[in-house]
Formats: structure tokens, sequence, C-alpha cells
């Protein structure tokens, strides 16, 4: 490519990314009102997936992507490669296919069957990783192919790269401090960690006061997708291990009862995810006399088919 084509290409990867960032974040807050009740407590949570490629991991994938793009590591020529267990590789797939930047993705085998059609519709290039690992394996995966080519990749590596919890800390927090400028509490779970890191850290700047809950799976072979438990994990490198006023410990069980209780009550089909944040927002709001308690809705049910239809 000469050099004119290199300048008109990365202009135009520019332009299409400042048009594409209107479409990420900035996504409604539900008052939960149907599955918990208390006078002087109140629960809202962000449905993530109202924005660009359906879940809360657009933000985290924007930002990765502009930090590159503007840096002249990501530039026409390049492949960007990531680890995901598959959010985080559907929005790469999204933004990559608007931008006409190729994607290479490591996924553990047993990643749902709706996350893989979606990535191959994107064209994506998927190298499977022993399910038995899950994203660790993905990552050493990842790692190894990066430092064989890295003329060829672009390493995103999500599970270190500040542009992840940053994309919170500038996007998430303020969002939720202005639909609801009252917070007492943040609950979220802890899978990249970028959500809670990022977005407590900034609200910890705004308000000291306000408390945060960081949720774990209460065991290690878990069913809540995108979840770490650390204790067991590869810790990821964004995570800041003394930000968190407390932890709760969540079972896919209960995360499972609330996906039914959801939709009852809330009109609300939730991934398990989403239905595990839940239930931590409701036990910590189940502790207070006062306060308002926010979590996230990372996605919906919409790429867990198989799960919800025995639930439901």
């Amino acid at each position: 490519m000469s050099n004119d084509a290199h300048t008109k290409s990365d202009l135009k990867l520019r332009q299409a990314l400042h048009g594409l960032r209107k479409h990420i974040g900035n996504t409604p807050l539900h008052a939960v009102k149907g599955l918990f009740s208390k006078p002087g407590v109140q629960i809202f949570a962000k449905k993530e997936w109202e924005q660009f490629s359906g879940s809360v991991k657009a933000r985290a994938a924007f930002h990765i992507i502009r930090a590159a793009v503007e840096s002249g590591d990501l530039h026409p020529g390049k492949i960007l490669l990531d680890a995901t267990s598959g959010n985080t590789g559907i929005a790469y797939a999204s933004i990559g296919f608007v931008l006409g930047i190729p994607v290479t993705l490591c996924l553990p085998e047993n990643a749902s069957a709706e996350r893989k059609e979606i990535l191959k519709n994107f064209g994506v290039t998927i190298i499977y990783t022993s399910r038995f690992e899950g994203t660790d394996g993905a990552q050493e995966v990842a790692r190894n192919l990066a430092a064989e080519r890295p003329d060829l990749y672009f390493y995103a590596d999500q599970y270190k790269n500040d542009h992840n919890w940053q994309a919170h800390y500038f996007g998430t927090a303020l969002e939720i401090v202005d639909q609801a400028p009252d917070i007492t509490h943040f609950v979220a779970g802890l899978g990249t960690t970028g959500t809670f890191v990022g977005t407590g850290r900034r609200l910890k700047v705004i308000n000291p006061d306000i408390q945060l809950i960081g949720l774990q799976p209460d065991f290690p072979m878990h069913g809540l997708e995108g979840w770490k438990h650390l204790e067991t994990a590869v810790v990821p490198g964004i995570y800041d291990d003394q930000l968190a006023d407390r932890f709760e410990e969540i079972s896919t069980e209960a995360a499972y009862q609330v996906i039914k209780d959801a939709w009852k009550y809330e009109q609300l089909q939730l991934s398990p995810s989403s239905a595990a944040n839940l239930v931590g927002a409701i036990r910590v709001a189940n502790t207070l006399e006062k306060g308002v308690v926010v979590t996230v809705l990372p996605d919906n049910a919409d790429k867990y088919s198989e799960i919800i239809q025995k639930l439901l």
C-alpha cells in the first residue's frame, strides 16, 4: 500500500470511529420495583444491552480500539487479536465489521452456540481453546500467537489493558451519578473486572462514602459466564484488590432463580451474569434502612437460549 493510500485508509478509519462513538454507552436505568420493595431503599440497574453490540463490553472494546488506532498500534494491515468468553468478542467483531478491521479471537470451545454463530457472521477468525481452561487458557494461546507474529497482530489484551477500566471511569460512572445522584452503593460482578474497577474508582472520587461491593461466584466451577472465581483463576492485571469495601459470593442457582423472577416481576429477560448482579444488589439492599443501590445488567438473554428455554 502506498503512503497516500495508507493515509486515506487511516483517515477513513478514524472518521468511522468518530461516527460510532455516539452509539456506545448512555444506557437507561431500570428501577427495580417488582423484585424488591422496602421503604427508604431503592435499586436501579443499567440496561447495558441497549447500546451497540448489545452488551456492557461495547464500552471497553470501543475504548481499546480507539486508543490503539490513535496511537498507531492498530492500523490498516493489522489484525485485532484477543481472548474472550463471548461478549467482548462480539463487541470487537461488531466494531471491527463497521470499521473494516479484521478480528481473530481465542475462544473456549464450550462458548454458547449463539455466540459462535454471531462471531462467524461478522467474519471473525475463531481459534478454539480448551473448555477446561476457560478464558485463562484462551489468554495463553492469544499471548503466544501475538508473540510469534507481532507484525501481524495488535493484541488488545482486555485483561491487562487500562483502557478497559478507563471506559467505565470516564463513562459508566458519570452516567450513574447523573441518573442516580443519591447513589450509596455500587454492586457488580468481577470478570475482567473493568466495570467494577473503572466505575468504582470514579464513584469514590465523586463521593468517598459510596460503598463498593464486588461479586464473585461461590464456586470455581460455576455457570456465570464471564465471571471469575478470583481465588482459583488468573487475576486480571487491571484488577485493584484494594478497591472493594466488601465482597459477596453468588451461586449459579440463585442467579437462575432471578432469571425466572426478573421476567415475571420486572419483564426483564436477563443473562445469568445480569441476574447474578441483581441477586447481589437485592442482598445488599436488604441490609439497608436507607440507600440507593445501583448495579449493571451486562447483557440480556438473547445469547442464552438454551438456558432460558429451560428456565422460562
